[in-house]
């Protein structure tokens, strides 16, 4: 058993989502990876994004950071 939390929460201050993406790098070190090279992986990840979905017309979202946890290293 695991216990998994999801966020997605947009802000409008970036400084404050990058202050969550910091607090959750500081964790990603205890975060584990669920089934890693099986078929039915899920890997634990954290995404930063511009987000343009209250825009009209509304646009994707673009990356500006991902982590990715995986038993091997972090990416």
């Amino acid at each position: 058993m695991k216990y998994r939390v999801r966020i997605d929460l947009p802000f409008v201050d970036e400084a404050d989502a990058q202050s969550l993406m910091s607090f959750a790098k500081g964790l990603s070190a205890k975060a584990v990876s669920i089934n890693e090279g099986e078929g039915n992986e899920e890997i634990a990840f954290c995404d930063l994004e511009i987000c343009h979905h209250d825009e009209s017309p509304s646009h994707k979202c673009e990356g500006l950071e991902r982590i990715e946890i995986r038993k091997s290293k972090t990416l």
